[in-house]
């Protein structure tokens, strides 16, 4: 993938993102809830650094999921036998990605008692 022109790097990249889609259910949950934040934000209509918060925190997370699938499937096809260190890696990408969701919804619900207080 190295010194490919970039028009070929983006589709490698729209691949990757296409194949998650369709082989990672959390990664198509993930996306549903971050279409149901943007929803919230027409609704609510908040300031534009609300909306920027919420963008960034749903694309950390979607980026989160595709590290922790790209993690996942290496490691299936390096070691495809149990072994609890690679469990650990594996566990600790979930966690990350847990991590970011629950921050995403500690930020939604800030953005909704903002508007609920100031509105």
């Amino acid at each position: 993938m190295k010194n490919k022109p970039f028009s070929q790097r983006f589709c490698f990249a729209i691949q990757g993102v296409l194949s998650a889609w369709k082989s990672e259910s959390s990664f198509r949950t993930q996306v549903y809830l971050g279409v149901g934040a943007i929803a919230v934000l027409f609704y609510l209509q908040p300031e534009p650094v609300w909306w920027a918060l919420i963008i960034l925190i749903i694309g950390s997370v979607l980026a989160a999921e595709l590290l922790n699938t790209a993690l996942e499937k290496t490691l299936d096809l390096l070691h495809p036998e149990e072994h609890s260190l690679i469990a650990l890696a594996k566990d600790c990408a979930a966690g990350a990605v847990l991590v970011l969701s629950f921050s995403a919804l500690g930020i939604l619900l800030a953005l909704i008692y903002d508007s609920w207080s100031t509105g």
